[in-house]
């Protein structure tokens, strides 16, 4: 994103007084707030029609519940990002809004800055949680891929063939890197890491970073 280009950026929460606080820091901070809302149904019409970047997104929300508004717009527009800002670090509100689509968890006790930062890094695809909780994600991923799932299997007939960049791109997301230093790491673009995500998403028809990290550690990529 450019200086011209500013992150286009949508707020919900049901308290006027705190989304009104977000939204006129991040307008000060130089994101573009295309929208706010104040609760579940208000927030799916709004973001289908303002398309934002990055929607800022509380969990308790009347109307509709945050984690179904999440699962609404990012099974509408899987290139969404949303940044859960919530004043709960329950473990089951933080796995159920990350396997909901969500980029990241931030609780609402973080400064400012933080919650600026996490917007930034939210908008270029990189998982951000709060300290604490993106060990307690990555461990229920491996939780769930110790599981037997359905899944192909990679060595299956017409299973979905990546290359060898792709694959080496995948095993280090699975790692828990974000893609600036995936990028540094390989020596490439971080625009280049981004089309590399993307055209591995599409083989593997998945969503989301989520459903990628998953997929990668089923497969036991990210102790290679």
């Amino acid at each position: 994103m450019t200086q011209q280009d500013p992150i286009k950026v949508m707020v919900v929460d049901d308290h006027p007084m705190w989304r009104d606080a977000v939204a006129r820091d991040l307008a000060e901070s130089g994101f573009e707030v295309v929208a706010t809302a104040g609760d579940g149904e208000q927030a799916v019409r709004r973001a289908r029609a303002a398309a934002p970047d990055v929607l800022v997104l509380d969990l308790n929300l009347p109307a509709k519940p945050g984690v179904q508004v999440c699962k609404e717009l990012v099974g509408h527009n899987p290139a969404l990002r949303v940044l859960v800002l919530s004043a709960s670090g329950e473990h089951a509100d933080v796995l159920e809004a990350v396997k909901s689509g969500a980029t990241g968890y931030l609780l609402k006790s973080a400064s400012t800055e933080e919650l600026l930062d996490a917007v930034r890094r939210t908008a270029v695809g990189d998982p951000v949680f709060t300290p604490g909780l993106a060990g307690l994600v990555l461990g229920e991923y491996r939780r769930l891929a110790a599981e037997p799932a359905p899944a192909p299997d990679a060595d299956e007939p017409g299973a979905p063939r990546l290359t060898d960049r792709e694959t080496e791109v995948l095993r280090l997301v699975a790692k828990g890197l974000s893609y600036k230093q995936i990028a540094e790491r390989l020596v490439i673009s971080h625009r280049t890491v981004q089309n590399h995500v993307q055209n591995t998403l599409g083989k593997l028809q998945l969503h989301n970073r989520v459903e990628l990290v998953r997929y990668a550690i089923e497969r036991g990529l990210d102790e290679e």
